[in-house]
């Protein structure tokens, strides 16, 4: 495995969601997303199951499965960006 090349393909954000604004639920075909909640509380929405998010937890939404998060509350969450390889 090509570590370096690896690197590069990594996404990093922080995402500063309102209690107003409703995040669609999308997927991303090739790459796993991991949350880490910062600030503030919500759910973690992944194919209609919810997963509740405090400061401190993770969430995880596989490649090409259906995700969102849900909040009542401004959140602050950090996420990866992560390529699936398959081996084989």
């Amino acid at each position: 495995m090509d570590v370096d090349a690896l690197k590069e393909t990594i996404e990093t954000k922080v995402y500063y969601i309102p209690s107003d604004v409703e995040v669609p639920l999308h997927q991303h075909p090739t790459q796993d997303e991991v949350f880490y909640c910062i600030e503030g509380t919500g759910f973690g929405v992944l194919e209609g199951d919810e997963v509740e998010l405090n400061v401190g937890d993770v969430f995880v939404a596989p490649a090409g499965k259906m995700h969102s998060i849900r909040n009542d509350e401004p959140i602050v969450l950090a996420a990866l960006l992560i390529p699936v390889i398959y081996y084989r």
